[in-house]
């Protein structure tokens, strides 16, 4: 499509995107049931034009692009297009059938039409956190695998798609209620680019999306054309409680001009539900290097044509079917930190230290004392945030590919048979350097009636590296108190009163501890940033 229109048009236009796609995610989270979307946010919405291409994505949660990614593809390549009809909604999760990276990421998809003609895609994802207490073998063992099927048809229910899925559910009145908000939010997005067309007109809406999309790559081939040309290598190690012992992970980055490539080798996919499939490696990509080279960049499908990606088939980060791959997220997080790694030589103060490393989750299942009706309650634990060329590193965030919230305590005790024992960030776990990383979270749980946990999590062998003499942070733990049955990988069982704490990675500092200001330190101990206890161990500071 040949772009005529006006920047300023472009502008109001793209803003007008990104307003929709962060009013469907409101809806979404108000209208949602369940703790893991209404109070931990674990969602995202998109638009996407009629080929599939990214328009706008909501700033939420940067691991769900990947299940967008392949979504519509899969949808084109079984449904043509010319029988699509307004009120089509298409449902889907699987990740070798229906672009999705993990089966609890179920997305729903509605074309968009206007004046009778299809012109967009409103699309939203929500973590469902139902399929609890499984095998991670392979793919058949991690729940309901759903290729891109119309739930919806020219706005009908249709009724036996949905008693299938719910009848594969654990807690099906939570995952019908929360299927209901997804579909609210699509069609609240459907409304709002309906009636940004009837304003500035059809051609104009798709003319300005293709003119973000160019604008999105100009921008990216100019970050990428201030880099140095060079091959750039990092290498780091994981490790989680599903594998024993650790992996190597090697990443080799070209930059050539205004284009990057990121080739990743790694070792063969495993019976285990860690692997990634291409398209959660894309999406670590490609919010890695935006992060780097330019934060600024539009999200939308232009700010990846200039990078180019490679890694071996049948890996750990490009798995082949029937791979498992529920625990991906923590794998991806590592990919981050080779990225960051990799390009600290040519980029030192925009990359950061290594970060907790991990996407840290514990899942309890069990039945309710009342009614005996069956629970589960799924979390996601932030960590350390590694530290900056300028900053000290932030504590006990959520960083990278997710951005969900913790659940606060009186939610969880409200609502599960749990109590959280203790909840807070561990001192001196940043690791220490001319700026501090952040600080790790513990949290500790008790069951106050017997039940099944899982613990995923990463960065309890190798500690978080730091950056230019920054030294690592912490390691992670898992232990279990009050005589529980030990874990086995990741897998165990809780009796009333028995305890389990979970203590996520710290993360590294940036630059020689030896070298920090006197000056920076006495104002941070000032506004409450660091200790005088801290500020004395690390730094050799006291107070005057």
């Amino acid at each position: 499509m040949t772009n005529t229109i006006d920047p300023i048009t472009v502008e109001v236009i793209g803003s007008a995107l990104s307003s929709i796609v962060e009013e469907m995610g409101e809806a979404l989270i108000r209208a949602s049931h369940s703790t893991n979307i209404k109070e931990r946010r674990d969602c995202s919405t998109a638009l996407f034009d009629l080929d599939g291409n990214t328009l706008c994505q909501a700033e939420h949660i940067p691991m769900h692009l990947g299940s967008f990614l392949g979504l519509i593809p899969h949808i084109m390549k079984r449904h043509p297009r010319e029988q699509m009809r307004p009120g089509d909604v298409f449902c889907g999760n699987d990740a070798y059938e229906g672009g999705g990276t993990h089966l609890p990421d179920i997305v729903l998809a509605e074309p968009v039409f206007v004046d009778g003609e299809m012109t967009a895609w409103a699309v939203n994802l929500a973590h469902h956190a139902d399929f609890a207490d499984r095998g991670h073998a392979h793919i058949y063992q991690e729940g309901l695998r759903i290729p891109p099927v119309r739930l919806y048809k020219a706005g009908e229910l249709q009724t036996d798609v949905q008693e299938l899925i719910l009848l594969n559910c654990q807690v099906p009145k939570e995952r019908i209620s929360d299927f209901r908000a997804q579909m609210a939010s699509n069609r609240l997005g459907v409304q709002r680019l309906q009636a940004l067309c009837a304003k500035y007109g059809r051609e104009t809406v798709l003319a300005a999306g293709s003119a973000l999309q160019d604008y999105a790559e100009r921008k990216m081939r100019a970050g990428i054309a201030a880099i140095p040309d060079g091959v750039y290598r990092f290498q780091d190690r994981y490790d989680c409680p599903e594998i024993d012992g650790e992996m190597d992970l090697s990443c080799e980055i070209t930059v050539d001009g205004d284009s990057m490539h990121l080739h990743f080798d790694a070792p063969p996919q495993v019976r285990a539900g860690l692997n990634m499939t291409m398209t959660a490696l894309l999406s670590t990509v490609y919010y890695a290097v935006k992060m780097v080279v330019d934060p600024t960049i539009l999200p939308n499908a232009g700010l990846a044509r200039p990078l180019s990606v490679s890694a071996p088939e049948g890996t750990i980060v490009n798995c082949v079917h029937p791979a498992a791959v529920n625990g991906r997220l923590s794998l991806c997080q590592r990919v981050v930190d080779l990225i960051l790694g990799a390009l600290a030589e040519a980029l030192p103060d925009r990359v950061i230290a290594a970060c907790n490393g991990a996407c840290f989750s514990i899942t309890f299942a069990g039945h309710q004392p009342d009614d005996n009706r069956l629970w589960v309650y799924l979390e996601t634990i932030g960590g350390g945030s590694g530290a900056r060329a300028t900053k000290d590193g932030l504590d006990g965030v959520h960083v990278h590919m997710t951005n969900t919230s913790n659940l606060p305590v009186e939610a969880l005790e409200l609502e599960y048979p749990l109590s959280l024992m203790r909840y807070e960030l561990v001192d001196g776990s940043g690791g220490p350097g001319r700026h501090r990383g952040g600080m790790a979270i513990r949290r500790v749980y008790r069951a106050n009636h017997e039940c099944r946990v899982r613990v995923d999590g990463a960065r309890l062998l190798s500690p978080p590296w730091g950056l230019f003499g920054g030294l690592p942070g912490s390691k992670a733990d898992i232990r279990t108190g009050g005589g529980a049955v030990p874990f086995n990988h990741g897998n165990g069982r809780l009796r009333a009163g028995e305890t389990i704490e979970v203590v996520t990675g710290g993360s590294g500092g940036y630059g020689p501890p030896d070298e920090r200001d006197t000056a920076a330190v006495a104002r941070d101990v000032a506004e409450g940033a660091i200790d005088a206890v801290e500020a004395a161990s690390v730094y050799g500071y006291t107070a005057a």
